[in-house]
């Protein structure tokens, strides 16, 4: 059983995550490869509005999308993204990274020797990691400029497509953890957090919403 205080202090934490862009026409759209089809969708719909005349899907496979996307997370995205009408063309696939700076470098390789010309990306994820993918890639390609976009949806909405309560707190614990320790680790950029998201996660954790953290000692190595 999930307590009222604890729901309260998950919002706080999806509602910081929201970076608050508003979509605009950018050079390239990246859709960061995850468990979630989500993003290979919301991508879609943004090239139909014309918010990017390229995507480029990023992601090999994880413990959680193995099984379920065997040929890789960016291999399935644009299979989804063909699906939903976006041209083969128009997509490009970065097949090797496993994690977001994998993601923001490969795509930045991927893209330079396709000659493409990048002064903006519209940087799809999912929607509890919109602040800690924007940190990266500013930090990891500081001269575009980047704007964040998610599927439009609630955590309510949220927990109701993953259909697992817990582990969607667990992993707002973890890109909360996140956003705080690795700018010291040349990362992503430093972010301001605000008390109340600083408290809300210190009691998420000390209620045992753990499973999605890293070791900090470790990190530091």
């Amino acid at each position: 059983m999930i307590s009222t205080q604890a729901w309260a202090d998950a919002q706080r934490l999806w509602d910081f995550q929201q970076m608050g862009h508003e979509p605009r026409p950018c050079s390239v759209a990246i859709g960061l490869g995850s468990h979630d089809l989500g993003v290979a969708d919301t991508t879609a719909e943004l090239y139909h509005r014309g918010m990017a005349p390229l995507i480029v899907f990023t992601g090999a496979t994880s413990r959680t999308t193995r099984e379920r996307m065997p040929r890789g997370e960016a291999e399935h995205y644009r299979d989804r993204a063909v699906e939903l009408g976006v041209p083969a063309d128009a997509i490009l696939v970065e097949p090797k990274a496993r994690n977001t700076g994998e993601n923001i470098r490969f795509s930045r390789t991927l893209l330079e020797e396709r000659r493409v010309p990048v002064s903006s990306v519209l940087l799809v994820s999912k929607p509890y990691e919109e602040r800690r993918a924007y940190a990266t890639a500013r930090k990891l390609w500081p001269d575009v400029e980047w704007v964040s976009a998610s599927t439009p949806m609630t955590l309510p909405e949220y927990v109701d497509s993953i259909q697992d309560a817990r582990l969607v707190i667990d992993m707002l614990v973890g890109a909360q953890q996140r956003l705080m320790i690795y700018p010291r680790q040349g990362f992503m950029i430093e972010q301001e957090i605000p008390g109340d998201v600083a408290a809300a996660y210190e009691r998420l954790r000390s209620e045992g919403f753990t499973s999605r953290l890293v070791p900090e000692e470790a990190s530091r190595g």
